[in-house]
Formats: C-alpha cells, sequence, structure tokens
C-alpha cells in the first residue's frame, strides 16, 4: 500500500461509500490517512452482561446474533438491532441510523463492544455500540481482566486511569457522511496503520524544527493521531498537524511577500497641498484613524515596490474615505519624465447594488467644491456592471452620471481616458484592458491574490498597488495566518456625532414592546430589517430540521398581524442575483419600509434612512456576524436600535448576546467568537480549504507565532526552498489546495 494508491485499490468499496468519499474529498490512501477524528470516546471496562446497570459506559466480548434492519417506532428512522450474547447472558444492541450495520457481520462473530448501557430493567440495550472483531485469543485475554467493578456506578471502576492503571482505549470519532461512519473509518486506517505505509511517509518539516517544539515526526504523528493509547497522545499529534499546517500557509504568505518586495510598481507621490485639498473637502472632518490609515497608505504607494495592505475597520468607520484619498493620490500623480500619463485605478466590489453606492459616493468625494480645494480637473468615474455601464461626468447632465455603451466605455478605459472604473468581478475579465492600472482596491474580498493583479494589469509590466478592505472584525491569529502577506491597517475611531446603537436583547414577554418601538420608527420615516435564520418554513417530516423563523413566512405574519399599513418585501439567497438588486434598490429609494432578509445583507448594504434592525433567533449567529447585522443600521448620524430575539434563553446563550451589548467594538467580539466558536465561523474551510485541525489552530497565538517565525526564518535563508525540496513540492500542493489565488 502507498500514500499515492487510490482506496478503491486496496478496499472493497459499495457505491455508497464510494459517494461518501467522494463528498469528504477522499480518494487517496494519503487522504484517507488525513482525514482525522474530531474527538474520541473512551472505552469502558471489561464486564460481563449478567449485572449490568443504566447508564454504564461498557466493553463486552461476546457474539453478535439476531442481525436485522428495522425502522424505530417512535421516529420511523432506519436502525440495525441485534443481540450480543456472552457466558452469563445476553443483551439486546441498537444503532439508530446505521441500517448498514446489520449487513457487516454474520450471526456468531466474536467481537468487542462498547458503549452506554439504555433502557431499564428487561428493556436494557446498548445505545450505537461500537464493534471490534476480536480472535478466541484476545477473548481469553479480556476475560482476565477485572469483572463488574463499575457495574453498581463506581466511576473510580469505570475510569481505570482514575485508580493509576492504564487507561481505557480510546476510539477515534470521525466526520462521517451517509455511507461512512466512523467504525468503517477505523477498520480503514487501522489496516493503513499496520502495513508499511506509514513508515514510508517522508516528513517534510525540517527535523530541528521538529525538536525545538517537542513535535512528533509525521509517522509517529499518523498513528498516534487514528489510534491513541492516550488523551496526551491525540493532543501531541493534533498539535504537530495544527503546526505543520499553519507553517505551511506561513511559508507561502513570507515567500509572496519576498516576491511582492522585489515586484516594481508606479511611484505615487501626489503633492502635499492636493492632498490636504481633496480631504479638507469630506464633509465631516477625518479622524485621527483615518489620518494614519491615509499616512501609511500614501507611504507606501511612494516606494516603488508594490503595497499590500488590509484595511480593517468597523461598519461605518470611513473606509471609503481612506480609499477615495488612495485613488485620488493616484490620479493627482503627475509621473515627471515617465512615458505613462494620468495613472487608473480599479475599485471591485462584492455586489452590484454595493458597486453603485461606491460609484455614487466617489462622485460626491471627487466633485469640485466651491471653495475649489480640489486642484485637479474634474475626474472621469465610470461604472461596469451586468446591468449596464455609466461615467460621471456628463456633457449631457451636468452634475450628473450618465447611461453609456459597454463597448464606448471599456474603449475610454483602454486608452486611459477614464482613470476610476468602479465595478463587480466583472473587472477582471478579458474585455476590460487597462492602459496603466496604478492601484487595485478591493472590498470584502480578502483574498486576491498576485495573479488576479496581474491579470488586472495585463498591458503593463508593473504590478498594481493592492488595497483590500472588511469590515469584517479579524482576530490577530487570523490576521497574521491568512492575510500574512498583507500589512494590517485599523479604523478604530468612528466619525464625529455617530450615535451608539441602542442594543436590547427581548424576551418573549418585550416583543410587542419592540415593535412599538419600530412602529415609531416607521411613522417618524425610517426604515427597518427584520432576520431570519431560514428562508422557508422546515419540512414538518424531517425530524432534525432546523426549528427557526423563516423569510417567507414571518414576512407573511407581520404584514397580516403586525405591521398592516406598511411596505413590507423579503431578500435571502436563493434569488437570482438581478432580483436582489432590484430590491435592495426599492428599499434604498424607499419603495419598501421593513425587509424581511436572510443574512444576506451582512456586507455591504448602505441604507441610511434604515435605523432599526430585528434578529430573530439571534444564538444561532455568530457575535461577528451579529455584529456585521447590527452595522447595517448606523449609517447616519440617527440614533440606531438593534433588537436580538432568542429562541433559546440559556445561560452560554444569554452571555454570548451579553456581550454584543457590552462589547466595545467588532475587534472585541471577533476574539470573544474565536474563543467561544471557533474561526470556522470568522473565515470557513470552504473559503480556505483549511483543515479543521488547522481551523482549530488559530486559536492558539502561541502556536501561529512560532510557526510564523520558523517560516520567516526558512524563507530568508532559503526562499526558493532549493536546498529543501520535499517542502517545496509539499507546499505547491497545499498551496493550491488553500485558494491562495
Amino acid at each position: 500500500m502507498h500514500l499515492n494508491d487510490l482506496v478503491g485499490a486496496h478496499f472493497r468499496l459499495m457505491e455508497p461509500q464510494r459517494a461518501a468519499l467522494t463528498r469528504l474529498g477522499i480518494e487517496t490512501v494519503e487522504d484517507l490517512l488525513y482525514h482525522f477524528p474530531f474527538r474520541y470516546e473512551a472505552g469502558g471496562s471489561e464486564v460481563a452482561i449478567a449485572g449490568l446497570a443504566p447508564g454504564a459506559q461498557v466493553t463486552i466480548i461476546g457474539t453478535i446474533e439476531k442481525l436485522e434492519t428495522k425502522k424505530s417506532w417512535k421516529r420511523k428512522i432506519p436502525a440495525s438491532e441485534g443481540v450480543l450474547r456472552d457466558d452469563t447472558g445476553k443483551i439486546k444492541c441498537m444503532w439508530f441510523n446505521q441500517p448498514y450495520i446489520a449487513k457487516m457481520y454474520h450471526a456468531g462473530t466474536l467481537v468487542k463492544a462498547t458503549g452506554k448501557v439504555a433502557g431499564t430493567g428487561a428493556k436494557m440495550y446498548l445505545a450505537n455500540p461500537q464493534l471490534e472483531r476480536v480472535s478466541p485469543t484476545e477473548a481469553g485475554l479480556f476475560a482476565q481482566a477485572p469483572q463488574n467493578h463499575s457495574l453498581r456506578g463506581d466511576k473510580q471502576a469505570a475510569n481505570p486511569s482514575a485508580s493509576g492503571s492504564a487507561e481505557p482505549k480510546l476510539f477515534a470519532q470521525y466526520p462521517e457522511s451517509r455511507g461512512v461512519t466512523s467504525l468503517w473509518f477505523r477498520h480503514a486506517i487501522e489496516r493503513a496503520v499496520a502495513g508499511s505505509v506509514i513508515e514510508n511517509a517522508v516528513d517534510t518539516i525540517p527535523k530541528e524544527i521538529l525538536k525545538r517544539y517537542n513535535l512528533p515526526t509525521l509517522a509517529t504523528a499518523l498513528v498516534w493521531i487514528h489510534t491513541p493509547k492516550s488523551q496526551k497522545d491525540a493532543e501531541a499529534a493534533r498539535k504537530r498537524f495544527a503546526f505543520e499546517e499553519v507553517f505551511y500557509i506561513q511559508l507561502a504568505r513570507w515567500r509572496e511577500r519576498a516576491r511582492a518586495a522585489r515586484e516594481q510598481s508606479f511611484v505615487i507621490k501626489p503633492s502635499q497641498d492636493d492632498i490636504l485639498g481633496f480631504v479638507g473637502s469630506f464633509p465631516f472632518k477625518a479622524t485621527l484613524a483615518q489620518s494614519r490609515a491615509i499616512d501609511a497608505v500614501l507611504k507606501d504607494m511612494s516606494s516603488g515596490h508594490a503595497m499590500s495592505r488590509l484595511l480593517e475597520g468597523d461598519v461605518g468607520s470611513g473606509k471609503t474615505a481612506v480609499a477615495a484619498t488612495a485613488a485620488f493620490a493616484a490620479v493627482a500623480t503627475r509621473p515627471g519624465g515617465q512615458t505613462f500619463g494620468t495613472l487608473q485605478v480599479a475599485y471591485m466590489a462584492p455586489t452590484e447594488i454595493l458597486a453603485k453606492q461606491h460609484f455614487e459616493s466617489f462622485i460626491q468625494y471627487f466633485k469640485p467644491t466651491p471653495e475649489g480645494r480640489i486642484i485637479i480637473s474634474p475626474i472621469n468615474i465610470g461604472l461596469i456592471t451586468g446591468s449596464g455601464c455609466y461615467k460621471f461626468p456628463s456633457k449631457s447632465a451636468r452634475g450628473k452620471a450618465t447611461t453609456i455603451s459597454r463597448t464606448q466605455l471599456l474603449k475610454w478605459v483602454s486608452n486611459g481616458e477614464i482613470p476610476v472604473v468602479i465595478g463587480t468581478h466583472a473587472l477582471i475579465q478579458k474585455s476590460v484592458q487597462f492602459k496603466h492600472l496604478a492601484l487595485v482596491i478591493i472590498d470584502e474580498q480578502h483574498r486576491f491574490g498576485t495573479n488576479q493583479r496581474r491579470a488586472l494589469a495585463k498591458k503593463e509590466g508593473r504590478l498594481p498597488h493592492l488595497l483590500s478592505m472588511t469590515a469584517t472584525p479579524i482576530p490577530r491569529t487570523l490576521a497574521l495566518t491568512l492575510y500574512g502577506d498583507l500589512d494590517l491597517t485599523l479604523l478604530d475611531q468612528m466619525p464625529p456625532g455617530r450615535k451608539i446603537i441602542i442594543t436590547k436583547i427581548v424576551s418573549p414577554g418585550e416583543r410587542e414592546l419592540a415593535y412599538e418601538k419600530m412602529r415609531g420608527e416607521l411613522a417618524a420615516g425610517r426604515q427597518a430589517y427584520v432576520i431570519c435564520p431560514r428562508i422557508d418554513e422546515p419540512d414538518p417530516q424531517k425530524a432534525f430540521a432546523l426549528q427557526a423563523k423563516s423569510v417567507k413566512e414571518e414576512a407573511k405574519r407581520l404584514k397580516k398581524d403586525i405591521f398592516p399599513q406598511y411596505r413590507i418585501n423579503i431578500l435571502h439567497s436563493k434569488m437570482k442575483p438581478k432580483e436582489k438588486d432590484t430590491i435592495m434598490q426599492k428599499f434604498l429609494a424607499h419603495e419598501i419600509d421593513i425587509l424581511v432578509a436572510t443574512s444576506v445583507v451582512e456586507v455591504g448594504v448602505n441604507v441610511p434612512n434604515a435605523t432599526m434592525i430585528f434578529i430573530e433567533g439571534a444564538e444561532r449567529f455568530g457575535l461577528s456576524q451579529l455584529h456585521q447585522l447590527r452595522g447595517r443600521v448606523v449609517r447616519s448620524n440617527h440614533q440606531a436600535y438593534c433588537f436580538v430575539c432568542p429562541e433559546t434563553r440559556g445561560e452560554k446563550t444569554l452571555a454570548r448576546l451579553n456581550a454584543l451589548t457590552s462589547a466595545k467594538n467588532g475587534f472585541e467580539l471577533a476574539e470573544m467568537d474565536l474563543l467561544q466558536r471557533g474561526p470556522g465561523t470568522l473565515a470557513g474551510r470552504e473559503q480556505w480549504g483549511i483543515s479543521d485541525v488547522g481551523m482549530e489552530a488559530l486559536k492558539n497565538l502561541k502556536l501561529v507565532e512560532a510557526a510564523r517565525t520558523e517560516a520567516l526564518a526558512l524563507i530568508q535563508k532559503d526562499e526558493s526552498l532549493a536546498l529543501h525540496p520535499l517542502l517545496a513540492t509539499a507546499l505547491h500542493k497545499r498551496t493550491r489546495a488553500m485558494h491562495f489565488e
């Protein structure tokens, strides 16, 4: 057996198993070995069936009989049933939602069954026991173990390690899919581990690094993570693989930074008077945080090397003003002695509605003021969307944007007549050609790599500067790891005059008071959001369906019973992009009073007149997500309100939601979310291609800093990894899997 062998070459797979492994991304033996357990269950003490007591966690050696598939009478879910027999008696075994168990064992097979005794009296049974085939010799060894000390609920006897003896065996529990269970994975991986495949696995992490941090070798870690003799072994293995994954990410990040540092870019050095005039034309006084961010961006762009900076700030902290200043600096620069003329800026937004909002904002920022503080002539701004193209200023409609043909706009962009171009991902299509693209600004699209930047700058040998922006608070470990190739700037101040949002946890008895407050806001001409966790009502036939309020039914209820006089509409992720944009345009134009939506409005929706948000099932959202949703209504100087309505009121739920009412900013909430719910809520596995072990590592700042230090030291000595060819090969493979570009 070899690591690159297909799983099907060594294991007889039924079609459901083959499909399940495909869904889990497991094709090779190596994929199988890197499918790590998410927890471990301790086996009980070996006991006889006679005298079993309810609630005991036990291991029994016996023969399995009368296996059959049934449907449980209560929930009508498929189940396997059987009888386990030893020399002292017999007990029923039941496996819920695992009908295939009945086909895996023949009657009379000698097994070791580990599980919990459920039921009482004559109706006792083993619930979902884990089975292992054993030989008669092994059964004889087990028979010599102490018997039945834990049958009367003696905790110390049930846990041998508590009395100083060996720890009970740990059973790995794996991420499953319909067709393969943890039991299947244990049997398959034990076969792989028993062969020579692990002995032949090459460890790409340098030995001196493993020794420095007391990490096990690859072969040892693979054995320990799947078949640990103790919890300590399992933790050591997980630490090793967590370090390995973060180490690879850091290698890629530091190498990217080293390459970017050598890339020639445009020298952007506008006059100080131009910048002071532009910032002075804002309809507000720039905050100290905005001034610091502008200084950092201008310093980067003047160096001649490509800037890579992430601008992170709460909703409403003024990121667009910083971006507009950076864009102005580019187009106001007069590159003396160089062959090109006016430099160009591309501003990419995640949605069409947000692109249009930025277009309108830039028109206001770039309009000459009555005082004439903008020294350069009016700047042409273009907007490219799926539904049309626009240009400002317009000769035919003074002071307004006008619709123009896509062909004409693209022609002007390609010859450099449109210095500022705003749009969605349509900007990186082949049809969009820039003449001298000097700056790329990305809004809420953080992982925008060098390849995409080069795709935008097709005709120019220089790499454009990059300013990426996010309103999603990022904990320090994520910033150091996932965004390690970007310099980080924080906007941690809000513009003066912005009122602090009033956030309140609504109990069932206070719901009507919250609705009354909403009526007052609506009567004053304001608008509101109502957020629900679901789109449709749950299927009553599905026992485990998420029981939560749905957008469609809640909109009907609000219209019929609560706010009949107001205009209500819905928005959710299953709508087509054009439908979503139409609804948001209507909401922006105040043709809708209450928008009932899913969390699809979490990012990038700017409706200053909306001052209230009502979040149903609030405990189903992460703190960072709740903070983002709440940010939808802090877009003006009007007092804003956020009502969070949990469906459950447990101690943990209320503690989390109270944090939302007391935290000073989104960064504080993001750190709390990381500790409580894990990094998957902030930068998910699907988005990044990072394993669960790697995501868990992002809770550990010391581990991240250690991996970062080692990666930097290695890249500084051997950037191409020519001295570490195995590491270079592994990094190339990992980089493709982790969506770095």
